[in-house]
């Protein structure tokens, strides 16, 4: 009795195993490729014939003339895709709150704010990938004076390139106003060389 059901239930899982193994993974690369081409290569940016990162995964920007992305806690190599994920820690975690109050204070340091200015959250937190690309205006807006002193460009040359760089809410409403860190640091280093951001 149960050697009769042995070939089906082989025949079976060998066709799912086909079908949802190597089909289906084959058949939606190819239909990623043929319409979402640029997505489907990892919306990689490319400057000067070389590539140079991603528009959907952040990067390590840490010399004070550029925008800073916000904090990531993939590991020793900040950015790192291969440990992405979030802290797990909640809102009571003593670590949590020492981490925000520490990043607070650097931050507050090295954009020349009051010691109890205002700080924006995604300038001391981090996403929940860890990998998040993009700021919020505000954000953008604080690191402004410290970019404008370091790049030798007056303040409100800055602010305009933020602006012109920032992308409003998805939909019209889900998510904060923000801006490409990266997009953001390619228009900055054109803009500071006269080109065209």
């Amino acid at each position: 009795m149960t050697s009769s059901l042995v070939r089906p239930v082989l025949v079976s899982a060998v066709l799912f195993m086909a079908v949802t193994g190597l089909g289906y993974p084959l058949a939606s690369t190819a239909l990623a490729k043929a319409f979402f081409p640029r997505q489907a290569s990892g919306s990689l940016v490319t400057h000067g014939g070389a590539t140079i990162g991603s528009t959907v995964i952040g990067q390590d920007f840490h010399r004070p003339d550029y925008f800073h992305p916000r904090p990531s806690i993939t590991g020793n190599t900040s950015y790192d895709a291969a440990s992405s994920g979030a802290s797990n820690l909640g809102p009571t975690s003593r670590k949590l709150l020492d981490s925000v109050r520490d990043r607070a204070d650097a931050y507050r340091k090295e954009n020349g704010l009051a010691a109890d200015a205002p700080v924006p959250v995604d300038a001391v937190t981090a996403s929940a990938s860890g990998l998040d690309p993009d700021i919020t205006l505000a954000n953008a807006h604080a690191q402004a004076a410290r970019v404008a002193r370091q790049r030798h460009l007056p303040l409100p040359r800055v602010v305009a390139l933020i602006d012109a760089q920032a992308t409003g809410r998805q939909l019209g409403l889900l998510g904060e106003p923000r801006v490409n860190v990266l997009a953001l640091n390619l228009a900055l280093d054109a803009t500071a060389s006269g080109g065209t951001p």
